[in-house]
């Protein structure tokens, strides 16, 4: 009995870590996207121009972000707040064209990204199979979505924007269980903030494909 008891005293801990994971990534989550939120407000009268400028630096935020978080667990929240902002100002030119046009749209798409992100995310924290392997084919498959969209750019194609935000659903599918299941398998803490900004992309592109599908139908 002592032995098991010694078993079992490691395997609380890391029950203990992985809830502990779990919630400070999905904290960070939250706290991103009210920054988000607030970039999207202040950014209400930007042009499209200083949108992409406000993408550029979103982009770098992220990619600093992987340089920190081995090095300062603080920095990294604060390039994670500053890339929520960022994301937020770059995309509030479109956000408030819906809502200047059809806000129930934003409503819509709202309500189907968080169904879509609790389903799949369920789903990939649950499953037991390495989804490593769907984690590439979804990548590959990102990379050809964006060449799809580019080509949309200059070829007229049939239905091609619902086609193209169609697949985008499928791809970010693929990339939320697997972004899930990490979350489940890590055991470092300071991993936290890069895999909450994993979630909260996966959870912001899934939300404007919704939008091109609701802002079409409607």
């Amino acid at each position: 009995m002592d032995g098991s008891l010694a078993y079992g005293a490691p395997q609380a801990a890391l029950r203990d870590q992985t809830h502990t994971l779990f919630a400070q990534t999905m904290g960070y989550v939250a706290v991103t996207a009210g920054f988000f939120a607030l970039g999207a407000y202040l950014g209400r009268n930007l042009s499209e121009g200083w949108a992409f400028v406000w993408f550029i630096i979103a982009f770098a935020c992220l990619i600093g972000m992987n340089f920190a978080v081995r090095r300062s667990g603080g920095l990294s929240v604060v390039l994670l707040l500053v890339f929520g902002t960022a994301i937020g100002l770059a995309t509030a030119p479109l956000l408030t064209y819906y809502a200047s046009t059809d806000p129930q749209v934003l409503w819509q798409a709202g309500g189907a990204t968080a169904l879509f992100i609790a389903g799949f995310g369920a789903a990939g924290y649950a499953t037991k199979r390495d989804l490593s392997g769907l984690a590439r084919v979804s990548f590959w498959a990102l990379v050809a979505l964006i060449i799809f969209g580019i080509v949309l750019i200059f070829v007229h194609i049939p239905h091609g924007e619902l086609i193209y935000s169609v697949l985008g659903l499928v791809v970010f599918a693929g990339l939320t269980m697997f972004d899930f299941q990490r979350l489940r398998r890590s055991k470092d803490l300071d991993s936290a903030p890069l895999l909450a900004a994993s979630i909260f992309l996966d959870a912001l592109n899934v939300f404007l494909f919704f939008l091109r599908i609701f802002g079409r139908n409607n």
